[in-house]
C-alpha cells in the first residue's frame, strides 16, 4: 500500500545577471527591469490553483532555487513566505532555503533574508581563485567569494558553500586551497561537485582544458580526505554534511517524496488518489506568466506508468550513500520489493 510522502515547496527564479557557459539550468539574463511584483503573484496564484492537490497536507522544506534567487528583493521574498503561510500549513522548524550568487549579495542582503525567514542559505562559491572564477564566466571573484561566506556564517546557523572540481586548467593543490578556504567559514553544509559539459551550453560546443581522468581523481580523493579530516560526512554524491546537518529538502527528492515545483521551468511530483503525477511549468518567464494569469499554469503533466515506479525510486535512492531503508520503496511507491 502506497502512503502519501513527505511533502516539500520548490520556487524557482529563473533570472541570472548573466548566463554562466556551462550552466544547463532553465537560467536567464535578467531584463533591465526585473517583474519581481508580477513574478512573485504568479508564484502565490500558481501555489492557490494546487491547492485542491495537496490539501491537509503540511509542507516540510521551502527551497527558492534558480537562476540565482538572490537578485530578488528580501521584502519580496519576505511576503512570499507570509502568503506561503496563509496558503499552506508549514511543518514546525520548516527548512526554507534560499540560493545566492555571490555576486549579487552583501551582508546586509543575507541579514535581510534572515530577518524575513530565510533559514538556511545556499551560496556559489564554485572556486576562490580569480583564475579559476574567470575561466567558469562567473560574475564575482575571489573577494567576493570570500565576503559572501564571511556573511553566511555571520547571519546563518545552516549554510552551505558550493564548490565545483575539474575546472579548466584546475590543479590538484587549487583543488586544495579551495576546499581549504571553504573550511575556513565552518559551513554546516558542502557541496562538492565536478564540472560537467552539458549539451547545449557553450562549454559542450567549445570545450575549455579540461584536467585529465588522473588529475581530477587524485583532486578529488585530496578533497574527500580534507572534507572527512574536518568532520563532513559524504550522505550523498556530492554533499557534505557537518553533525548530520544534511539538506533536509534534497533528501526528500532522493527519499521519493512528494515536491510542489512553482515558477518557470519548475518540474513538480505529486502522489494522491489519482497515483503518482509529475508536473512542468513553461520554461519562458513571460511564458510562466502568462499561462498562470489564463489560470493554466501547468504546461505538462503525466502520470508515472506503475512499471516505471522502481526505477524513478532507485534513480533517486541510490545517490545516497547508506540507501534507503526496504519498507520507504515499498511506502512510496507501493509496490513490493520482491517484483523487482
Amino acid at each position: 500500500m502506497r502512503l502519501t510522502p513527505p511533502l516539500s515547496l520548490y520556487l524557482h527564479v529563473p533570472w541570472c545577471v548573466r548566463k554562466c557557459p556551462y550552466c544547463d539550468f532553465n537560467s536567464h539574463v535578467m531584463p533591465t527591469r526585473l517583474p519581481e511584483e508580477r513574478y512573485l503573484t504568479a508564484l502565490r496564484q500558481d501555489l492557490e490553483m494546487q491547492l485542491p492537490r495537496i490539501w491537509g497536507r503540511t509542507v516540510e522544506t521551502v527551497f527558492f532555487g534558480g537562476g540565482t534567487p538572490s537578485v530578488l528583493s528580501p521584502e519580496g521574498v519576505g511576503r512570499l513566505l507570509e502568503e506561503i503561510r496563509a496558503l499552506v500549513p508549514l511543518a514546525a522548524g520548516a527548512e526554507i532555503t534560499l540560493e545566492a550568487n555571490p555576486g549579487t549579495v552583501d551582508a546586509e542582503r543575507f541579514r535581510a533574508f534572515r530577518a524575513v525567514g530565510i533559514n538556511r542559505l545556499s551560496v556559489g562559491i564554485q572556486s576562490f581563485s580569480d583564475d579559476q572564477l574567470k575561466l567558469l564566466g562567473r560574475i564575482h571573484g575571489s573577494s567576493e567569494a570570500h565576503r559572501a561566506a564571511e556573511a553566511a556564517a555571520t547571519h546563518f546557523e545552516r549554510f552551505n558553500l558550493d564548490l565545483m572540481v575539474g575546472l579548466p586548467e584546475q590543479t590538484i593543490e587549487g583543488v586544495c586551497a579551495d576546499v581549504a578556504q571553504a573550511l575556513q567559514y565552518a559551513p554546516s553544509h558542502l557541496s562538492c561537485y565536478q564540472l560537467t559539459l552539458e549539451p547545449h551550453t557553450p562549454f559542450y560546443h567549445h570545450p575549455p582544458p579540461l584536467p585529465d581522468a588522473d588529475t581530477l581523481d587524485q583532486g578529488e580523493q585530496a578533497a574527500h580526505g580534507a572534507l572527512l579530516a574536518a568532520g563532513y560526512e559524504a550522505y550523498e554524491t556530492s554533499a557534505w554534511a557537518r553533525g548530520g546537518d544534511q539538506c533536509r529538502h534534497n533528501l526528500n527528492y532522493w527519499c521519493f517524496g512528494d515536491y510542489l515545483g512553482l515558477g518557470a521551468g519548475a518540474h513538480g511530483k505529486l502522489s494522491g488518489p489519482w497515483g503518482i503525477e509529475r508536473q512542468r511549468r513553461a520554461r519562458q518567464p513571460e511564458a510562466y506568466m502568462r499561462a498562470v494569469e489564463r489560470g493554466v499554469p501547468i504546461e505538462e503533466s503525466l502520470n508515472v506508468a506503475a512499471q516505471d515506479l522502481p526505477f524513478e525510486f532507485m534513480m533517486n535512492a541510490l545517490r545516497l550513500s547508506k540507501g534507503v531503508p526496504r519498507e520507504m520503496y515499498e511506502r512510496h511507491t507501493g509496490l513490493s520489493l520482491q517484483g523487482l
